[in-house]
């Protein structure tokens, strides 16, 4: 019952079951599906439901420190060095985009204070690994990365008010759209009513600049270090005052104490973060409505 658990607790956090299922990647049926498994299981309500609201009830409230408290022990189960004061493994999750640059050089920074310290270094999309971690967790901004329009060096020059007629002209390569990037990128389409006619959808940033190089069409997507300089074949348009972007950051379980090699790991990706071309490491305004998020 823990993916239950830990839907419960989505649900609980992010304030209904439609945020809870956008968040951890499921559908708004299969959330309520496993919240009835759950509650058939517990063999009472967690939510007190009326017409489309669900309210969290007084059995849910009890409930809710007891499935964070299973969530953390199913997590540690099978961990070696639970009950020493620093893990001999520290499992890092990291997207794509930021394995070669902030985590490649923050690495050396962590291991000269750890040396007997081994990184096991989990690669997969931000969504994936949000799953695969305990409840309670702490979001810790480390850096932004600007949307752009992609281009193929071979299209005609553009200003930058320019990019919506040459979204619509050209091939569209999409952002995979399961990703927390590429959910931006289709909010920010619809929200500007933008028609597309798209070619390809790709689940990597690399893959989209090189597609582009490639004159397959146009794309938007990250201005990520991974990926600087541009590609040959390849020119970057900023969207101006419509420009957005995306925050990447570290989240870890909300610990009592958090252990000194988790808390030199922090420091060491936030130090790198602020040396990053394209990063905006150092900007501290923080967007609400537009943020997106991906995990370190």
């Amino acid at each position: 019952m823990i993916p239950e658990l830990r839907t419960f607790v989505a649900v609980v956090r992010h304030g209904s079951f439609a945020a809870a299922g956008e968040r951890i990647g499921l559908t708004q049926s299969a959330v309520s599906s496993q919240i009835r498994r759950l509650e058939a299981a517990l063999g009472f309500a967690l939510f007190d439901r009326t017409g489309r609201a669900a309210t969290l009830n007084e059995a849910g409230a009890r409930t809710l420190a007891r499935a964070e408290d299973l969530i953390a022990r199913f997590g540690r189960l099978g961990d070696d060095s639970a009950d020493r004061e620093g893990p001999a493994v520290l499992r890092l999750g990291a997207i794509a985009s930021v394995q070669p640059t902030l985590v490649a050089s923050a690495l050396p920074v962590f291991r000269a204070a750890w040396p007997a310290t081994r990184i096991r270094l989990v690669p997969g999309v931000s969504m994936a690994m949000l799953d695969q971690l305990d409840s309670g967790l702490v979001w810790i901004p480390l850096l932004r990365e600007p949307f752009v329009l992609l281009l193929p060096a071979t299209a005609s020059p553009a200003t930058a008010t320019a990019w919506r007629a040459l979204l619509e002209r050209h091939p569209f390569i999409r952002y995979d759209r399961a990703s927390f990037g590429g959910r931006r990128v289709d909010r920010f389409l619809r929200d500007q009513g933008c028609r597309v006619n798209e070619v390809i959808e790709i689940d990597d940033i690399a893959a989209l600049y090189a597609a582009v190089a490639q004159g397959i069409g146009v794309a938007i997507a990250p201005l990520s270090a991974a990926c600087l300089p541009l590609p040959a074949g390849v020119r970057m348009l900023p969207f101006g005052s419509d420009r957005f972007e995306r925050e990447i950051g570290l989240i870890r379980p909300r610990l009592p104490a958090a252990a000194a090699t988790l808390r030199d790991l922090v420091a060491a990706l936030q130090a790198t973060a602020k040396t990053l071309p394209a990063s905006g490491g150092r900007r501290r305004r923080r967007e609400t409505a537009q943020r997106g998020t991906a995990g370190v």
